[in-house]
């Protein structure tokens, strides 16, 4: 048995745990990395990247067929989709460099390629290696949540980390799971040419606002998807290439292919986490605001920690607890400016409070900005006006925006800015967009909110009158 001791053990190597090895061995510590599976963890591999490059197949497709209105003839697009497979695992390939061992190694950072499980508070066993660490980071993510639906254990079926090794194509799609992945493999898929149909049990993309939601399920729907809310699985059954959900109402929805998307959950199995004192919840590993664990030496980032599963709020996390561990420093999670969006067309994104949310926290202090993607040049000019951004205001400051539309989760990056550092509208509204572009409905939101406290005062009216009359 080998034995190390290091300053900081990083358990997992997704996007948290890189960003926790790369910035603390950078910064002078001695770093050990764990990783049992593949480097770069869901997101490199199964989640975000693979699923953005399926979802730009899906658009190259859909514009070949709806160019007449540019003055381009339409055509039927021919989709090789093993093909479209290889263009995912090269996006994959020419990323997984950045994420590699190779490179982490080069940086200084200790890589052994092993499960890790705790023997002791301070101890963690990988392989034939026993790590003693002043600091360790579980930030091992989070796998497809599969429910105990009866019959599914009979029946084949998809979750995002088989989905794209898939080569045949399905001739129709069923997806579990009205979410933000079942929605945009939902519509990648439909785009490329399989039926598509998504069976919910509640609302779909439903922790959005729902005036914002449903202008992505309008769409979504007009493309051909067959959307079933209130449909709450009860039963699965078939065979290879003929599957059947039925639901608790008893409508009965047939396919050809099965995939699961109904949510996450941590991975925490074999951690042993007992003999480490560190405390669980149905959600993941119990955190402080300071994404301390029961053991004091411990952190929990990303999804494990049981909060928002998102790969930036993982690199976020990193960021707080590498001011904790290596400089002492006193530093605390908030999620309040932490934005999302979903990669469907038109994109779905959210920051801060929703307006049933805002509205149930500030009552009448809330003011809701609206402004249509209908009256952006850039928008006409590319007809892409179908959208909304409303922006939740309380007192001047920005509490909460949620937007339908292009480009919404380029767009969401400044609110998050503002909300992170409680700018002002004003600060927003003093802003000069270039013009013509999608960002410039960020400003005109902004100007939305000033428009009546400008034009429909008459005390404004009543001072430029005076100061017209005595100006010379």
């Amino acid at each position: 048995m080998t034995k190390l001791k290091t300053d900081i053990l990083v358990i997992g190597a997704g996007s948290g745990g890189l960003s926790v090895a790369a910035g603390a061995v950078q910064m002078g510590a001695r770093v050990v990395l764990l990783e049992g599976h593949k480097m770069g963890g869901d997101c490199l591999n199964y989640g975000c990247v693979p699923s953005k490059a399926l979802i730009a197949s899906g658009k190259a497709a859909y514009a070949q067929a709806h160019a007449d209105k540019f003055g381009v003839a339409n055509v039927i697009p021919k989709v090789d989709y093993a093909a479209v497979k290889d263009h995912v695992a090269d996006v994959i390939d020419t990323i997984a460099p950045v994420d590699s061992q190779e490179r982490f190694e080069g940086l200084g950072v200790q890589v052994i390629r092993e499960f890790g499980t705790f023997i002791s508070p301070t101890e963690v066993q990988a392989g034939d290696t026993v790590i003693t660490a002043r600091r360790i980071v579980i930030a091992t993510g989070s796998s497809p949540l599969v429910p105990p639906i009866p019959g599914l254990d009979k029946v084949p079926y998809l979750t995002n980390e088989t989905l794209f090794g898939l080569r045949e194509q399905p001739d129709h799609l069923l997806i579990i799971g009205g979410g933000p992945i079942g929605m945009e493999m939902a519509q990648a898929h439909v785009r490329l040419g399989s039926r598509v149909t998504v069976i919910e049990g509640d609302k779909a993309l439903g922790k959005d606002d729902p005036e914002t939601a449903a202008i992505v399920l309008d769409r979504l729907r007009g493309e051909g998807i067959e959307i079933a809310e209130d449909a709450m699985a009860s039963e699965v059954r078939g065979k290879p290439g003929m599957v059947e959900v039925e639901v608790k109402d008893g409508r009965v929805f047939k396919g050809s292919h099965l995939l699961m998307a109904v949510g996450r959950k941590a991975n925490m199995d074999g951690l042993n986490l007992d003999a480490a004192g560190i405390a669980t919840t149905r959600a993941g590993i119990k955190v402080d605001d300071r994404l301390k664990t029961t053991n004091s030496r411990v952190y929990a980032i990303g999804d494990v920690a049981g909060g928002m599963q998102f790969t930036h709020v993982a690199g976020y996390h990193a960021g707080v607890i590498i001011r904790s561990a290596l400089f002492a420093l006193p530093s605390k999670q908030r999620t309040d400016h932490i934005p999302w969006a979903t990669y469907t067309e038109p994109e779905l994104a959210q920051v801060g409070q929703t307006e049933a949310q805002a509205r149930q926290a500030h009552g009448d202090k809330l003011e809701v900005v609206r402004f249509e993607y209908a009256h952006n040049d850039r928008a006409i000019a590319e007809r892409k006006t179908t959208g909304l951004i409303k922006v939740m205001v309380v007192k001047g400051r920005p509490v909460g925006v949620s937007i339908a539309g292009a480009q919404a989760g380029e767009l969401i990056n400044l609110w998050a800015l503002a909300l992170a550092n409680r700018m002002k509208m004003k600060q927003v509204a003093a802003m000069v967009a270039a013009y013509p572009t999608i960002g410039e409905i960020n400003k005109r939101a902004a100007g939305a909110y000033f428009s009546p406290r400008l034009f429909d005062s008459p005390v404004v009216k009543r001072v430029v009158g005076l100061v017209q009359r005595w100006l010379p």
